[in-house]
């Protein structure tokens, strides 16, 4: 008997729903918010606002294109944390009170577990996953994490960052450079054209298998300050340049920890998720050391990088057959730890 999961996510700026039956996705939609292009940033107040008159007609669209009627959803799933708080309240509120009308179980997933299943969403009849067990590296705007993946309900945090993250790297370098919110696919695309060897980033000494990303920031600060007071058009004169070489560090630095990981666990399966796997960069420096380190590579679909409710939707399913429902008086989290 086939199981048909409505997913929700609120977590951030994006409304999402999405249908999946067993693991075949049937709708994925997806409503993005502009509105904080023009602060440089999200605004939390903002985003719930825009949430709740975007919330019914994404899952009216996403069950009108998935060709399901409400009735025939066996539960719900909807990203209870981490996020933003009052965005994470407009998806579980919804969640819930339709689970409630419907008669139907509610299942609260972990935004980070929704990433790292990403992967195993079917969207074609060949559609290829990694085998368990594997190591991921999550990269997003606000988390940079290896996991120990030993099945879809079994994961480990094995390494993150202790300060920013690797996404916000990229965001907060690319505002320092006057470039748009957000500054990760821009310093990408800019990146394409550049010498990343033309400048030399300081990079962190962290043990074992944490992160770091706060002295690079510092770092490039004063990089740039020294150049432009020698070269006041500095910046103008090598902004792809700048790119390449910013973006091959953070490159070089997720990597060398994924290499870490790979020696210490003898696990050879790797994926990567979270937004940041949508660089071009990455994934083909990620190809390339693969290749070059005899591992099985797996990068998502980028449609499957950014924040997606088909991912919150395979966790849903994934938990509905192990039986793992939740209580209606569960609450979102903004820090929600994995477990």
């Amino acid at each position: 008997m086939s199981v048909t999961i409505l997913g929700i996510e609120s977590s951030c700026d994006d409304t999402s729903a999405a249908v999946i039956r067993d693991q075949l996705l049937l709708s994925n939609v997806i409503s993005s918010q502009d509105v904080h292009k023009q602060y440089g940033g999200v605004v939390p107040e903002l985003a719930s606002r825009a949430h709740q008159a975007n919330i019914i007609p994404v899952v009216d669209t996403a069950l009108r294109y998935a060709g399901v009627t409400i009735a025939e959803i066996d539960a719900i799933a909807y990203t209870r944390g981490p996020g933003l708080l009052g965005s994470l309240l407009v998806g579980a509120s919804f969640a819930k009170g339709a689970a409630l009308t419907l008669g139907v179980p509610i299942i609260s997933v972990n935004h980070l577990q929704g990433h790292v299943l990403s992967h195993f969403i079917k969207d074609e009849p060949n559609a290829i996953h990694p085998s368990f067990p594997f190591l991921c590296l999550l990269v997003s705007g606000g988390h940079t994490q290896i996991m120990l993946v030993r099945g879809p309900m079994d994961m480990e945090i094995v390494g993150q960052t202790i300060d920013d993250a690797a996404g916000e790297a990229f965001d907060k370098c690319a505002k320092v450079l006057g470039l748009p919110y957000p500054g990760g696919p821009v310093i990408d695309k800019l990146a394409i054209e550049g010498n990343p060897g033309f400048i030399k980033f300081a990079k962190p000494n962290i043990p074992d298998l944490d992160f770091s990303f706060s002295g690079l920031k510092t770092s490039f600060l004063y990089t740039l300050r020294d150049k432009l007071n020698t070269e006041p058009n500095f910046v103008n004169e090598h902004l792809p340049d700048i790119c390449a070489s910013l973006q091959q560090t953070i490159i070089e630095i997720l990597l060398s920890k994924v290499e870490q990981a790979v020696r210490k666990y003898r696990i050879k399966e790797i994926a990567i998720a979270g937004g940041v796997a949508a660089n071009s960069g990455l994934r083909t420096a990620l190809q390339l050391l693969g290749q070059k380190r005899g591992w099985k590579v797996y990068l998502p679909k980028k449609q499957f990088t950014t924040d997606n409710a088909a991912m919150i939707a395979i966790v849903g399913y994934y938990s509905y057959l192990a039986g793992k429902t939740s209580p209606l008086d569960e609450p979102p989290l903004a820090r929600l730890p994995l477990g």
